[in-house]
């Protein structure tokens, strides 16, 4: 039996309980659930852009016009769907004892001589999107490049308007930042 709308909006919110929600996972999910999800993801911005994929909580790849982005819940637009989100976000990089004692106090903190905790916040609204936990120096973890073409088309039997080729292209913007610095442009 298909998932009513409110059953739905409630999976997505966390307010089903457990034994509902191992069914649900546990027998095989409806033809049209990714498209009904989307429908109820839809009716809760603000704005009029097609939602074409959840990222995450709050996040979003997005139809507009003819291109595809990344936009959170409140509006704030992240570019381009193949650069990393977390490139035009806020970043607050907790490496020192104080500071991850705001978040972890007493012994369950991590060890800040061996990693450094960034939390990814939106700067249209604040919300924390995503932390990651790394060894100092490491990149930025590009979380997902879904490739949405190929989902729409051979899994969802329902293709998008025009294709895009699914390549990270971060490094067109660290590029860019390097280039509005006057430093000489990074390996492509």
């Amino acid at each position: 039996m298909p998932l009513s709308r409110e059953d739905l909006a409630d999976l997505i919110d966390g307010r089903l309980p457990w034994p509902q929600v191992k069914a649900i996972v546990s027998t095989p999910k409806d033809d049209d659930r990714f498209q009904r999800l989307l429908e109820v993801l839809q009716t809760r911005v603000a704005w009029a852009e097609r939602i074409l994929m959840p990222l995450g909580d709050h996040l979003y790849v997005v139809e507009k016009g003819t291109e595809r982005i990344v936009k959170c819940d409140c509006g704030q637009e992240f570019g381009d769907w193949r650069c990393n989100w977390k490139l035009h976000s806020l970043v607050l990089v907790r490496d020192g004892e104080a500071s991850l004692q705001e978040i972890w106090p007493g012994r369950s903190a991590p060890d800040p001589r061996l990693c450094e905790v960034r939390e990814y916040i939106c700067p249209g609204c604040a919300t924390l999107l995503k932390v990651e936990t790394v060894p100092f120096g490491y990149p930025v973890v590009f979380d997902a490049l879904p490739d949405l073409d190929v989902f729409y088309r051979e899994w969802l039997h329902a293709p998008l308007s025009s294709e895009s080729a699914c390549e990270d292209r971060s490094l067109t913007v660290i590029g860019q930042w390097a280039a509005d610095r006057g430093a000489p442009p990074g390996p492509n």
